[in-house]
């Protein structure tokens, strides 16, 4: 009895795993078990940060008394996370600490991906092979990677490398926004279609709530520049920026809305997405006087930065149109991305049945759907994996502050202004790189209007 219903436990768990994760199949991608391993990065990056790090360097918590009970680990830990932080008062020594535990677990997913997108590109299959050895070395190195003092791997070459990588990801993170607001919008457009369809006139209700929501996110963006302004425009630098946004949202919209091309909810959501860079470029500023937020743990960029963390994860793992994406030249296009049926054959033969769009009777040589998945998008799987690297060190950036600690002068100004000056470059150059392909995506069209750009 005991072994059968052990049985059925492991059979009803491998299902429940397989429903959520998808499955190993042939034909399958394995994305959604790369997005729960970065997942399992993220939640250790959060407890290293406030929990572990603080607890060891402090010889405080639970934590620290658990590894004083095995014969010399206590010291071997004290002295590789206090490593760089020494001569620091209690609370930047707990934060340098926890800064150091968020990129043991970010690093070792970037190079996780990293090696992904290595070996997926010479054999596309193992990207959906082997996920329970995957977790085993992953956690294993989490493990022997609390050992490793936290310069200069951590702190020196991986916070330099991730604040680089954080910036490509911010101009990625616009294509994930521009895929996810199209497919919004084309979702709303076909139910108030299938709205009519049923009775005339009532699917004016969904056009409403786009327009609705659009011009919703335009306010959002109008009051967030005005709040800019309140709080951060005591220096040129500062109002620069927010100037500059405020040109630069006005330009996305007239341009949108001069042509045929994009959408007004696409548009609002890259402006309110500008506001936001432009929020992490001032709340950046090593200056006392232009930053009242200096000295102080941004909650508002955190939280704004995992929710954008959660869309990637989410979109990456889960949308259908992810793929295409990110294997086709369609980051040019401005237009949403329509599910593929196969191609139709040249004439109609009426003794072939009518069948659904995946089995439809093509013309030429004929794959099963195994062949065809692996033929069509599996040798680009290591896009995907690249995707991950780079949210890995996002998220890095976004929980540590781009490696920044809140220790300020005699004069309240950061004691690094150097640092400060830098991320504020690194994120204004990624604004600006986001700004100018979404303009790119619309005027692309129309300069070359015997290109297709869909």
């Amino acid at each position: 009895v005991s072994l059968a219903l052990t049985y059925c436990a492991c059979t009803s768990a491998g299902s429940l795993c397989n429903s959520c994760l998808g499955s190993t199949a042939a034909g399958t991608t394995g994305r959604k078990r790369a997005v729960l391993l970065l997942a399992m990065a993220i939640g250790f990056a959060l407890w290293f940060q406030y929990q572990v790090g603080p607890s060891i360097v402090l010889n405080s918590g639970y934590i620290w008394k658990l590894y004083r009970m095995i014969p010399g680990m206590g010291s071997l830990v004290f002295s590789a996370w206090k490593h760089g932080c020494e001569g620091l008062d209690d609370d930047l020594l707990a934060q340098c600490a926890g800064n150091a535990g968020v990129y043991r677990p970010t690093f070792l997913a970037t190079v996780f991906f990293s090696s992904s997108a290595i070996a997926t590109k010479i054999v596309p299959s193992l990207n959906r092979e082997a996920w329970p050895a995957k977790y085993a070395i992953f956690l294993f190195s989490i493990f022997f990677g609390m050992f490793i003092p936290n310069g200069p791997l951590f702190t020196g070459f991986y916070l330099w490398f991730a604040r680089l990588a954080s910036g490509l990801f911010v101009v990625l993170q616009q294509v994930i926004l521009i895929d996810v607001a199209y497919n919004w919008n084309d979702d709303w457009v076909e139910k108030s279609n299938e709205a009519d369809r049923v009775s005339y006139g009532s699917g004016g209700i969904w056009l409403q709530a786009i327009i609705g929501t659009a011009v919703s996110m335009y306010i959002a963006a109008i009051v967030g520049i005005g709040m800019l302004y309140h709080l951060f425009d005591d220096c040129p630098e500062n109002t620069w920026v927010i100037t500059l946004t405020l040109l630069g949202i006005i330009a996305m919209t007239a341009i949108q809305l001069s042509g045929s091309d994009g959408s007004l909810l696409t548009s609002s959501v890259m402006s309110l997405y500008a506001v936001y860079l432009a929020y992490s470029i001032v709340a950046k500023n090593p200056n006392g006087q232009c930053n009242p937020q200096l000295g102080h743990n941004d909650v508002w960029g955190m939280t704004i930065g995992l929710t954008l963390t959660a869309v990637s994860l989410i979109w990456t793992g889960w949308s259908w149109s992810a793929e295409y994406r990110l294997t086709v030249q369609s980051v040019q296009s401005t237009k949403p991305v329509a599910q593929q049926s196969a191609p139709q054959p040249d004439g109609v033969n009426l003794d072939v049945p009518f069948l659904d769009p995946e089995d439809a009777p093509t013309s030429g040589m004929v794959l099963d759907q195994a062949e065809r998945t692996t033929t069509s998008g599996g040798n680009d799987l290591w896009k995907l994996n690249v995707v991950m690297a780079l949210t890995s060190c996002f998220v890095a950036m976004t929980l540590t502050g781009y490696g920044t600690l809140m220790e300020l002068n005699e004069n309240q100004n950061a004691a690094n202004p150097t640092v400060g000056r830098v991320n504020m470059a690194i994120i204004g150059v990624s604004q600006w790189l986001a700004i100018g392909l979404y303009i790119w995506t619309l005027l692309a069209p129309r300069i070359f209007p015997d290109r297709d750009f869909s």
